[in-house]
């Protein structure tokens, strides 16, 4: 009779430990499973590197009204920095922050993302053609894990402009080739078609492109 009593005193007390054990390890596994969709644990700052196009020398286009593309980047670049400082998940750098030249022999901008390890990349620019009829939104990119970004960008940036829709698009520029996280380069609208270039210079529509971009960056990060 004791050795029966025994027996189930045993095997309750190892029921026990092994109950514990295993509730034990159960919330290991979810103390340490706190991560948004992304992959990355919930506390994770995410650097978005915003790259104004052209700069100093480099004029870039020169628009219907002889305003050049480079000071409508940097205007846009620093209204979507502004935003992005409300973010407390995302931290944004700037490749430059004021009318400086970077030589597009020296690879700074995407080497500048990567050394920061940086998360997203995103270039901005206006558009220039011959024929002040062309118009529209367009966004590229290189990389194939770079398709998502550029898709929802476009998607935010012609609901808000307006302009017409000229899609994504792979295109073999260095910005967004030599870079090792996604990447994308807008061009938002063209500076040589003179209806959107009246736009395109407007403060209230350079806050809503830059609301565009943000909201597209938050998608992009929140919803993979």
């Amino acid at each position: 009779m004791k050795k029966k009593m025994l027996s189930i005193t045993f095997l309750l007390f190892s029921i026990i430990i092994l109950s514990a054990c295993t509730s034990n390890s159960s919330d290991k596994d979810n103390s340490g499973n706190h991560q948004s969709k992304s992959g990355k644990n919930s506390d994770t700052i995410y650097k978005v590197v915003i790259d104004p196009g052209h700069g100093g020398t480099d004029v870039g286009a020169t628009g219907a009204s002889g305003q050049n593309e480079k000071n409508f980047t940097l205007s846009v670049s620093k209204r979507v920095e502004k935003l992005l400082e409300q973010e407390p998940k995302i931290k944004a750098f700037m490749t430059r922050s004021d009318d400086r030249f970077i030589s597009q022999e020296s690879r700074y901008r995407p080497q500048y993302a990567n050394k920061l390890n940086a998360d997203l990349y995103i270039s901005i620019h206006g558009n220039t053609f011959s024929n002040p009829d062309v118009s529209g939104t367009g966004t590229f990119y290189y990389h194939k894990n770079s398709r998502l970004l550029a898709e929802i960008l476009q998607k935010h940036v012609v609901e808000v402009s307006g302009f017409r829709d000229r899609g994504v698009k792979k295109e073999d520029l260095f910005v967004v080739r030599d870079t090792k996280m996604p990447a994308a380069l807008i061009e938002v609208g063209y500076l040589t078609n003179p209806q959107e270039e009246s736009k395109l210079w407007n403060d209230d529509f350079q806050n809503n492109i830059a609301t565009a971009i943000v909201a597209g960056i938050k998608e992009y990060i929140y919803a993979k």
